[in-house]
């Protein structure tokens, strides 16, 4: 896509921090990095979210994702990961080409959870269930 900022940066006509490539997939530093070291990761093809793309496509952005964290890791010493993908508007997605966030974690490193966590009812659950399934 000839507008796509993921896209120019594949081509290279946007530069990027690369620190991964293969094949299908290109990692880069984020330039809003959330923690020393926050990479994405995406498909070198255009795809704008998760529905867009095959399973094997998104397996093929897995498993790169996986070798950048295990990179990040060893060359960082993170003491944890947090990885994440965000799909469409509502679910805060804002450069629409897919991406994975791959984010080394420290202790005490300022960083905290987009959600406050709260016990579901195992009615609320039984509900949502039968819509899923049923």
């Amino acid at each position: 896509m000839s507008d796509c900022l993921f896209c120019k940066i594949v081509e290279g006509s946007v530069p990027s921090r690369k620190v991964f490539e293969n094949d299908n997939c290109y990692a880069f530093l984020d330039i809003f990095p959330a923690a020393k070291g926050h990479t994405l990761v995406i498909p070198k093809q255009h795809f704008t979210d998760i529905h867009e793309l095959d399973a094997q496509s998104y397996g093929a952005v897995a498993a790169a994702t996986k070798e950048v964290a295990d990179l990040l890791h060893k060359k960082l010493g993170s003491e944890g990961m947090t990885i994440f993908q965000m799909n469409r508007e509502a679910g805060w997605q804002t450069v629409f080409h897919l991406h994975m966030h791959v984010i080394p974690r420290w202790d005490n490193d300022g960083l905290h959870k987009p959600w406050d966590m709260a016990a579901a009812t195992d009615d609320d659950l039984a509900a949502v269930h039968k819509e899923i399934l049923g």
